[in-house]
């Protein structure tokens, strides 16, 4: 997925880029990966925010997946592939453990936790759960090292993705709410419960867009108290805004396209 904010173009003569290594990849599907890249000396970025890589003078903005505290940037990829109009994720797609990529000094970006609102609902499909991964490491990671006293917000996530082997953090997002029930609710579902791929799936289906209504009724959510923020495809990001903000709701969006 691609930062609609950020598109394609050469800033090569025109900012001053860094060299950075890749540290680690980890295939999840044939066409989604995560990547670590090393984080440069006195990067600073808040969770939410994007940075901006390239190679070959090609430039993406990728939306961080890490908490601040991290040391490295941890990047979660779909790709494009050529045929499709795909230039950088194909290149990403063969880089490796000390590969070298540029990216650009300064993180940017609006979509970031709003501490204002008490309760959070985060809905996602596929890559446009990356920001909230990044709110919730970076929330534990407060109340573990005794930044927060107590815990005063609610994060809802609600993801989806056509087949459950998308979700790829969805252990991560389990394991938050187990340990942090106060804090941390998780729904993943899928929109294709029916194909084989999805056989051995037992959790929510539909599109994730099609059960926030209701999962804010059960929830006792409420416009007052409540934040949405909405990540990923186009469409979805249209249906809840055309759905909730009649509510009374406000909703704040990041929009993610497939077009490389």
């Amino acid at each position: 997925m691609t930062n609609i904010k950020e598109p394609a173009k050469n800033f090569k003569s025109q900012k001053k880029l860094l060299d950075v290594k890749v540290n680690k990849r980890e295939d999840i599907t044939d066409d989604l990966l995560k990547i670590w890249i090393e984080k440069p000396d006195g990067y600073v970025f808040k969770p939410g925010q994007y940075c901006t890589i390239g190679i070959n003078d090609i430039e993406r903005a990728y939306s961080i997946v890490s908490a601040p505290h991290e040391s490295d940037l941890e990047l979660f990829v779909e790709l494009v592939p050529e045929n499709e109009g795909g230039v950088l994720t194909p290149l990403i797609w063969d880089l490796g453990p000390g590969d070298i990529v540029t990216i650009r000094p300064r993180a940017k970006g609006i979509f970031v936790f709003n501490n204002e609102w008490n309760k959070h609902l985060l809905v996602a499909t596929v890559t446009g759960v990356v920001p909230y991964v990044s709110f919730i490491r970076d929330y534990i990671n407060k109340i573990e090292n005794n930044e927060i006293e107590s815990i005063v917000h609610e994060m809802h996530v609600l993801m989806g993705a056509s087949y459950f082997d998308e979700f790829t953090y969805d252990e991560e997002l389990k394991s938050a709410a187990s340990k942090y029930p106060d804090l941390v609710r998780f729904v993943p579902t899928v929109s294709r419960p029916d194909e084989d791929k999805n056989a051995s799936w037992t959790g929510a289906t539909g599109r994730v867009n099609e059960i926030v209504e209701d999962y804010v009724t059960a929830n006792g959510l409420s416009f007052e108290d409540t934040l949405i923020y909405a990540c990923g495809h186009p469409g979805m990001i249209e249906d809840v805004k055309g759905k909730m903000a009649p509510l009374g709701f406000t909703v704040d969006e990041e929009r993610f396209w497939k077009e490389d």
